[in-house]
């Protein structure tokens, strides 16, 4: 194939893809992007593209190998990094979700949704000081996050540090209501893990939040 029919053929793929993710025929744009591959394997927007698709339809496990792939030979992508912590994360593998999120960051510190990222997993790791610092960076980045500002406000009332939960409910409820309201609740009742710890066992309600995650 030479260059002309290269380009030409790559032009009327993307157009085959763009087509089908606007009509929201999923499994054709997947198509069109494996298409892309084939021709073009060093084609990293297509290899995200194909990932995103592939997680999308239900199929992680070869989302994660197209990232995988992709971090392979584009080490410095830090939205590939980001993209495969997301699933590693998801699929509760703790230690790669925290690798990738970190190799994101190394390469893009100002990637406020790796931070993100990378709370949530220091905090299902029970590292909540240090998940508080990775909030502080993602709404310091975001400062219109309603999803940090919650998980931050959660974290610290975990740790017990009840006034700063607080002064984090006042900021959010500055600008989001609807999230305030959420965290003012659960706020209220649930148990801060450093108090729960002191509890016996058979007093300790679990409790969840269906409205944030």
């Amino acid at each position: 194939m030479n260059s002309l029919s290269r380009f030409l053929t790559k032009w009327w793929i993307s157009r085959r893809a763009n087509t089908a993710i606007f009509f929201k025929q999923t499994n054709a744009a997947i198509a069109a992007y494996r298409d892309m591959l084939a021709i073009d394997p060093n084609n990293e927007l297509a290899r995200l593209m194909l990932a995103n698709l592939l997680s999308e339809s239900g199929d992680n496990a070869a989302a994660m190998a197209e990232l995988q792939r992709l971090t392979e030979l584009r080490p410095e992508h830090a939205d590939g990094w980001f993209n495969l912590g997301y699933l590693y994360e998801e699929a509760d593998q703790l230690e790669r979700a925290e690798h990738c999120f970190r190799r994101a960051l190394a390469l893009r510190s100002t990637l406020d949704r790796a931070w993100y990222g990378l709370g949530l997993v220091l905090v299902r790791a029970g590292r909540l000081d240090e998940a508080v610092d990775a909030f502080k960076q993602n709404v310091k980045l975001q400062p219109f996050s309603p999803y940090g500002y919650y998980q931050l406000g959660m974290t610290f009332h975990h740790l017990g540090r009840s006034d700063d939960a607080w002064m984090v409910y006042q900021q959010l409820a500055g600008f989001e209501p609807r999230f305030s309201a959420t965290l003012k609740r659960d706020l209220e009742r649930t148990v801060p893990q450093a108090a729960a710890k002191s509890r016996p066992e058979s007093h300790l309600k679990e409790e969840t939040t269906a409205e944030v995650s």
